[in-house]
Formats: structure tokens, sequence, C-alpha cells
């Protein structure tokens, strides 16, 4: 449980994905997005996903470990204040499709998106991640950031250790024409036809079912889950 809740492959965040992408267009569309599942669980098996790609393992160089306690402790101090949502969207944080019930929650700063596509700040995550408790109350169990999707492995680098952190991008995804949203929801072979579950990956495998394929949907991202027992962030479910 711990595992899926940190791994979380952030599907609801297509609008921050346009601006780490560079502003570009985004692949789909809010509406095409609320039919589709509103997150998907990432194994352990995400390195060999075909839907997925990660950064390369890098040993660790002198240094990481200071840098990356350093960044741990830098987002205690700022971070700790958003465990009451209210704080968050005072802030400027807003939940991301707030009518769907969801097994986790962004909130999601567009401003601060913005800003991650320019430089990095571990004080201004693009996105808190919050899960719902018992009583309806929210407990917050993440954060993520978001870089361009031109980065380099070294700039990406540069803003997290890539020995400690792996970044990721959502890639080869086929999506179904825009003019018709609700085959979304279309199966074959109790597979997904479209979307991030899909076996298909490739140009031709898609224009074959009358998709269209996106070679790259989002930006880099990577996440850093919050340990609420402790009430410090953790890199633990993050490293592979």
């Amino acid at each position: 449980m711990k595992t899926t809740l940190c791994v979380l492959v952030s599907v609801l965040a297509l609008g921050v994905a346009a601006v780490s992408a560079g502003a570009q267009e985004p692949a789909a569309s809010t509406a095409e997005m609320e039919a589709m599942d509103s997150s998907v669980a990432m194994s352990s098996e995400m390195a060999h996903d075909a839907h997925m790609r990660m950064t390369a393992t890098r040993p660790p160089s002198r240094g990481d470990s200071a840098r990356v306690r350093g960044l741990l402790e830098e987002m205690h101090r700022a971070l700790g204040k958003y465990e009451d949502v209210s704080v968050a969207e005072a802030d400027g944080f807003r939940r991301f499709l707030p009518g769907l019930k969801q097994p986790l929650y962004h909130y999601t700063s567009w401003r601060w998106a913005l800003e991650a596509a320019f430089t990095f700040n571990p004080d201004k995550p693009t996105s808190l991640l919050y899960r719902e408790r018992a009583d309806g109350s929210l407990e917050l169990v993440g954060a993520m950031y978001t870089a361009p999707a031109r980065a380099s492995e070294d700039e990406l680098d540069a803003r997290v250790p890539l020995s400690l952190f792996p970044w990721h991008q959502h890639v080869n995804w086929c999506l179904p024409p825009r003019a018709e949203p609700a085959r979304w929801r279309e199966v074959r072979d109790g597979m997904p036809v479209f979307g991030p579950r899909s076996p298909i990956a490739t140009r031709e495998a898609c224009e074959a079912v009358g998709g269209r394929f996106e070679p790259r949907v989002f930006g880099w991202m990577v996440h850093v889950s919050w340990a609420a027992e402790s009430g410090h962030p953790t890199t633990a479910l993050d490293r592979r």
C-alpha cells in the first residue's frame, strides 16, 4: 500500500504536464481525462513499461547524500503547513478534477508549475498529493515536482540527484480521436485500447485502431512521499 501511494503516475496533472513540456497543446483535454482512470499505480516493473521513460540509473557521486538531506530538510520546513489542506488552498493550490472520486487527490499550483519550467525550488512543488481518510478529511502523503520535457538528465540531476531519485516521463500513448471522447472506455481482449494501460505503444498499432499517437504526453516528473507518522518527507518509495 505504501509503495502504491508514492509511486503513482500523475495522470491527473495533465495541465501541469503541458506547462512542463513547454506550454505546448495538451495531448488530451480535461474532459477526456475525466473519462479515463483518475490515476495509475506504477509497479516495480515501471522501468520496463513501454509507456514509461525513466532516467538512467547513476552511481552515487560525492555529495549526493548531503544534497538529498538538505533537500528533505528544506521540504520539511516548507511543506509541513500543508498538512492542513485549507492552508494549501489559501496559497493557491487547487484540486484537479474536483468532481471526481480519486484514490489520491492532486492539489496543483499553476503558478509554481510555470516556475518549475525554468527553475527548481524544493519549497514549491507543482502538486501536493492527498489521500482521503475514513472520516473524509485529507491527509498529505506526497509532493510532485516537474521539469520541462526538454531538460537533459544532467539538468535533472542538478535539481535532484538521479542516483537517489529517478525522474520519469509518460511516452507512447495511443489516444482516441478528440471528437470521440467516449472511446476512452473502449476495451479489447480485457485491456483498454487507449491510454497508459493499453498494450498499444507504437504509432502503427495506434493508427490501426483509429487513434492518435503521442510519443510524449508529459514533461519530467519526480515524486517524494510524505511520511505522515514522522512528519518528514522520504525518498524510499521513489528509489529503485
